[in-house]
């Protein structure tokens, strides 16, 4: 994958650690603000038909919960924590949520941002630090914030330095890989219509990606099996299934696409 090399000078520092914590901040209040305003607790979340607001709460501040333990913990610790069980009165499930967001926030800024901290993401191009935790959980209630949104008829986009962040953040995370791909190498581009450009290699040697620079400057050593463009709000919903395909414009091997939705790498 040599490819790579090329690109590395267009990497690109990504938010700072203070704007990861306000941001998720906001995203978590924006979430509350859904969850009040839903007709109802057992209201179907369309972008996760099996789980009700409820349930996305209670999967949201759970989830916060736990990473707020495992970021105190430090990198050497397995930490279990129980599933708490959330309030089923409305008014006492949005502070228990506003208690989950603050034990991370609080948590993150215990220990920093370069605190070792245990991760799923071991094998990929992620730090196992608590500035990535803290990074991939802005993404986790971003999204989760659309889902809510969404059962009210009024979604809204993720702020764009949210969105931004959040394409990058996604492939370095959830696809970054060295497991090996087991189809025929190929080579995707993202495209955000705000100026920014990403780099998907995939081979036997796993997934690996970069930023590309903007504008490119020389010649392109490698060809893209397949391109997808949309607004960097668009990529991320796209990423996360949230929405199809065909809501971006998709030029070249669209299989490859559907080869990477339905991977399911094995370490």
């Amino acid at each position: 994958m040599s490819g790579e090399r090329w690109y590395e000078a267009a990497v690109e520092t990504t938010l700072e650690f203070a704007d990861l914590l306000r941001l998720m901040d906001e995203r978590s209040t924006a979430f509350r603000a859904a969850v009040a305003a839903a007709p109802s607790l057992d209201t179907r979340v369309p972008t996760c038909p099996e789980w009700t607001v409820f349930d996305l709460v209670q999967h949201l501040g759970n989830g916060k919960r736990r990473w707020a333990a495992t970021v105190l913990a430090g990198p050497a610790s397995d930490v279990a924590v129980a599933a708490a069980a959330a309030p089923r009165e409305r008014e006492a499930l949005l502070a228990w949520f506003a208690a989950s967001t603050g034990e991370l926030l609080d948590a993150l800024r215990e220990v920093g941002p370069d605190r070792g901290c245990a991760t799923w993401w071991a094998a990929s191009e992620s730090p196992e630090t608590a500035g990535a935790v803290a990074r991939h959980r802005l993404q986790e209630v971003a999204v989760h914030t659309y889902d809510a949104q969404l059962t009210l008829g009024a979604p809204q986009p993720l702020p764009d330095d949210v969105a931004l962040d959040g394409v990058d953040e996604f492939l370095a995370t959830c696809v970054a890989t060295t497991a090996a791909w087991p189809h025929q190498p190929a080579i995707i581009d993202y495209h955000a219509t705000e100026g920014r450009s990403w780099r998907l290699w995939l081979s036997a040697d796993g997934a690996r990606t970069a930023r590309l620079p903007t504008p490119v400057t020389g010649a392109d050593p490698e060809a893209a099996s397949v391109s997808a463009r949309g607004t960097a709000n668009e990529l991320v919903l796209f990423c996360y299934g949230r929405i199809a395909m065909d809501s971006l414009q998709v030029d070249g091997d669209r299989r490859v696409l559907d080869q990477l939705i339905a991977w399911e790498p094995e370490e």
